[in-house]
């Protein structure tokens, strides 16, 4: 007669060969089943941050589990984005990543990451837009009044949120454009930027989007829309920098990404999720309420349009002379 113990073991050998013969399904059908990690690059409360969580409350409805947003913040989204990077491909850690971090950021400094292969590109959701902004208080009306303004104070400071952003760039074209020499300030972060110039410690600001409420409350005046080809539909009478003859730095989107390697399946399930949320009625008003596009594009388009800009950014820095920093 056979021992328990005989039994207990041939049903245990049993359950493991099933396992090993029989894995863990990648349908997707039973993802999600846990909650889900969506890492953020930037500080809380900016225009980045916001469209995380909005992307996370809508998320969470549709998938059924819990969508937490962690920030991982430092080098312009390259420290989440090399944290990214290092994740299990199981769909429970994404991101919404910022263009930057794969495009311009990864030739200026030494990062963990390969920024064309390491990422799985969901979807790309919106886009950043850069503006030239004055204090209210400012007798500066126009662009135009600017510009002679500049001309006659060479050495205007100006706060931004990193060198070599998109934004910083199309200033240094206008500059370029109308013979204009400013002195760059440039801070972590659309806060750090935004503190400092109401602090009226630099002369203007070059916002990444998060200036868009303080012009809407009249705290800002705007006077200069870069990064886009068309006027702001929010700020019909203020030119682009196109407009002006000037050359200008390609807006950097933002992405729902995950790590390489995503399964199909999870792949499908997420792009649609999120794409759903990112059309919905809330969505829509979170972008309008912070002045973001929205400007949708799928992962085979994401996959065509983060190389082409990486290329662009690598033109311009190797014509500027500039070194990546080891």
């Amino acid at each position: 007669m056979r021992s328990r113990r005989y039994d207990k073991f041939f049903w245990v050998g049993l359950i493991l060969i099933f396992m090993v013969s029989f894995p863990p399904s990648a349908s997707g059908q039973d993802y999600p089943n846990k909650p889900i990690t969506l890492y953020c690059g930037f500080t809380p409360g900016g225009t980045t941050d916001l469209t995380a969580r909005g992307l996370a409350r809508g998320a969470e409805k549709l998938l059924g589990v819990p969508v937490v947003v962690e920030n991982k913040t430092g080098g312009t989204g390259t420290v989440m984005a090399s944290l990214l990077a290092t994740k299990k491909p199981d769909g429970y850690t994404i991101a919404v990543l910022d263009g930057g971090a794969v495009t311009y950021m990864p030739l200026l400094v030494s990062v963990t990451y390969d920024p064309l292969k390491d990422f799985t590109l969901l979807m790309q959701y919106s886009r950043y837009l850069g503006g030239l902004c004055v204090l209210s208080e400012s007798p500066i009306k126009t662009i135009d009044e600017f510009i002679a303004y500049a001309k006659t104070h060479p050495g205007l400071s100006y706060a931004s949120t990193g060198f070599y952003s998109q934004q910083g760039i199309s200033a240094e074209f206008f500059a370029q454009r109308y013979g204009l020499k400013f002195k760059e300030i440039a801070y972590k972060g659309g806060a750090a930027a935004l503190t400092s110039f109401m602090g009226k410690h630099t002369d203007f600001l070059v916002g990444s989007g998060s200036h868009i409420p303080y012009v809407k409350q009249g705290v800002f005046r705007l006077l200069l829309v870069f990064n886009t080809s068309k006027r702001d539909p929010g700020f019909p009478d203020i030119p682009v920098s196109k407009e002006l003859g000037c050359e200008d730095a390609p807006p950097n989107g933002m992405f729902v990404s995950g790590p390489k390697g995503l399964p199909e399946a999870i792949v499908k399930k997420l792009s649609e999720t999120f794409k759903k949320v990112a059309e919905s009625p809330d969505f829509q008003q979170l972008l309008t309420q912070a002045n973001l596009p929205y400007d949708f594009k799928d992962r085979a388009q994401a996959e065509i349009d983060v190389p082409a800009k990486y290329e662009w950014w690598k033109s311009y820095l190797q014509k500027a002379g500039v070194k990546k920093k080891e």
